[in-house]
């Protein structure tokens, strides 16, 4: 079983994390600094980017800020260019980029779902074929692509995000299979709600409260570790994933009895 193998060494490895500048994939940068791990940040804010960094190199790791949007395929081609030129390899790629879009299926439009697409999807598209061949050729690395338990079950008002993460989950999956054999691990991480500046204005119901992200970076940091292809956490997540894959009508009843889905501040307030 995997928890009795021997942890896979992380100390000097390079990792690539987008969407570095806050929420998971600040916490995440952190976590893998402490294991002495080798970051590049991606993400567009360079001050912010920047700040991470320099938190990452004061753990004893050396670390890359490189400003990126995702949404270009040129720019995240530089991002893993600039990585293979300061360290020749990129071990890890943490696919973390994401924007929160919501509507309900009644107001919904075609740019909403593009805009979510642009980000949770093709933003991971885009990054993961950039890395892809360098990890094939050295037959290794380490692919993590961050969902959300939105690409498990979907809640109301969430279709556009929806749309985006079980494209993922469907990808994730698929990319794990066929990169097996040539020696690259994947993982796919679907937390439930995190308490991340992207839902900052999201109320949640008690019986779902949100995570922080250092319990998300934790997890990701254990999957690197003791590799396996997914992770759901927290527990109450796994829970409502597990029940819904039994009887969809009573993962339905469960997301409308506690309003799983939540409420905007201003619609909480009124």
């Amino acid at each position: 079983m995997r928890w009795f193998r021997r942890p896979v060494p992380l100390q000097d490895k390079v990792a690539i994390v987008t969407g570095g500048s806050s929420g998971i994939g600040h916490a995440t940068a952190l976590a893998l600094a402490e294991e002495g791990v080798h970051v590049a940040l991606a993400a567009r804010s360079e001050s912010a980017l920047v700040e991470v960094a320099d938190q990452c190199r004061s753990l004893g790791c050396e670390a890359l800020a490189v400003p990126t949007d995702v949404t270009c395929r040129e720019q995240v081609r530089r991002l893993v260019a600039d990585t293979m030129a300061r360290w020749g390899r990129v071990d890890i790629l943490v696919a973390n980029a994401g924007v929160y879009v919501r509507a309900p299926v009644r107001e919904l439009t075609v740019a909403d779902v593009q805009r979510s697409m642009a980000v949770n999807f093709y933003g991971v598209l885009h990054t993961v074929l950039a890395v892809q061949p360098h990890m094939v050729e050295r037959s290794t690395g380490h692919i993590v692509l961050v969902s959300s338990l939105g690409g498990k079950k979907g809640f109301p008002h969430d279709a556009p995000y929806a749309a985006a993460k079980f494209a993922l989950a469907g990808y994730a999956d698929v990319l794990r299979q066929e990169l097996r054999q040539a020696g690259v691990q994947v993982t796919g991480v679907f937390p439930g709600r995190v308490d991340t500046p992207m839902i900052e204005t999201l109320k949640v119901p008690f019986v779902s409260p949100k995570i922080p992200p250092q319990a998300v970076a934790k997890s990701i940091v254990s999957a690197l570790q003791r590799p396996r292809p997914e992770v759901i956490i927290p527990f109450r997540a796994r829970l409502l994933h597990w029940v819904d894959v039994l009887s969809p009508r009573v993962g339905d009843w469960i997301v409308r009895r506690f309003h799983i889905e939540g409420w905007e501040m201003e619609e909480a307030e009124e």
